[in-house]
């Protein structure tokens, strides 16, 4: 936990920038040359440049049939140690998307929109929830406590659900009405849909099927939520809605805005823009999973861009380790060809 209790530097609400109507950004959000999405040195790829990151249907894998349960695990698998890929996809170690999850399409949609509304509310009610470095729990704009950095172009609320002994819902917003009865019924559908990835990642592995889940600390892990809100922006090749950087948890599930892209990867030399399918979760390998497996699977380096013409809402779903329990590659995946790894 972080110890410090105030911010640096008094608070400004993104949204409240979008919305006074300024043609130019402010100078603590005009990001070095190096870091823009119009200068990097980096090439970028569009959502419309044909390429896509791997889909996954986890349909069968609720099968009945136990053959079609196998050979369906067989194709997973390669496709996640990345040993196939489609003409029409782009690879990306460890990231993917998965359809037919099990997750209801109107209990996804609802969340979403619920948490459109809230960032919609008027900005006296959303500041009844401002948080603090303390913890970062409840309604923010800014991550990290160092005086003058960069700072990224949204505003998000982030609150824990697992384990159960720091989930407050008393912290949760009380407006819209359903909102906290819409999240704490997408928490549980979410952790349950990262314990099936983690058999799958288990197995993939050549590991018990439940290593992973016990490593993270069995029914003891951690689960977390950030609604992210990327408001509009008027010079948007200045900024980014979030800056570069990998997940420091062990998985995050990604619901993107359906009307907007904004997830870019890097790949090699180039940055691919994700584009959605619909009803689709992004599962994103963190730094954890990546010590856990001996580096096999990879965290994946992300940003987000914004746009000059629409918002984008975005819920980030975040499965972590107990923060008690010591992380370590497996040891049958620690050889003399593949020495012992922590990160990157």
């Amino acid at each position: 936990m972080n110890c410090i209790q105030t911010w640096p530097e008094p608070i400004v609400r993104v949204q409240s920038l979008s919305d006074s109507g300024i043609t130019t950004i402010p100078e603590q959000y005009i990001k070095q040359l190096s870091d823009r999405p119009s200068s990097s040195p980096l090439q970028s790829l569009a959502a419309g440049d044909n390429i896509n990151i791997p889909v996954i249907d986890l349909s069968n894998l609720s099968s009945d049939d136990s053959s079609l349960r196998d050979h369906t695990l067989t194709i997973y698998i390669e496709i996640l140690t990345t040993k196939i890929r489609s003409k029409s996809e782009i690879l990306v170690p460890s990231l993917f998307q998965v359809v037919n999850h099990g997750v209801s399409h109107e209990l996804m949609s609802r969340t979403r929109e619920a948490w459109r509304e809230f960032f919609h509310l008027p900005l006296e009610v959303k500041q009844g929830y401002a948080n603090s470095p303390a913890t970062y729990e409840g309604y923010g704009s800014r991550l990290g406590v160092e005086k003058g950095i960069k700072l990224d172009w949204s505003d998000y609320f982030f609150l824990h659900l697992l384990p159960n002994t720091i989930r407050d819902q008393n912290k949760w917003p009380k407006l819209p009405l359903e909102c906290r009865d819409l999240v704490a019924e997408y928490g549980e559908e979410l952790a349950r849909l990262c314990g099936k990835l983690m058999k799958v990642f288990s197995t993939s592995l050549g590991l018990e099927q439940d290593y992973l889940q016990k490593s993270f600390g069995g029914e003891e892990m951690g689960a977390c939520l950030r609604a992210n809100f990327y408001p509009k922006c008027p010079q948007p090749d200045l900024t980014l809605g979030l800056s570069s950087h990998s997940d420091p948890g062990g998985m995050t599930l990604l619901l993107p805005d359906e009307d907007v892209s904004g997830l870019q990867v890097r790949r090699g030399d180039n940055w691919v823009t994700v584009k959605p399918v619909p009803n689709a979760f992004i599962v994103n390998i963190g730094d954890q999973i990546q010590v856990l497996s001996n580096a096999k699977y990879k965290s994946v380096e992300h940003r987000v861009i914004v746009n000059s013409a629409k918002e984008r809402v975005s819920l980030a779903f975040f499965y972590n380790p107990n923060g008690n329990i010591p992380i370590e590659p497996a040891k049958m995946l620690v050889t003399e060809d593949k020495p012992h790894c922590t990160k990157r």
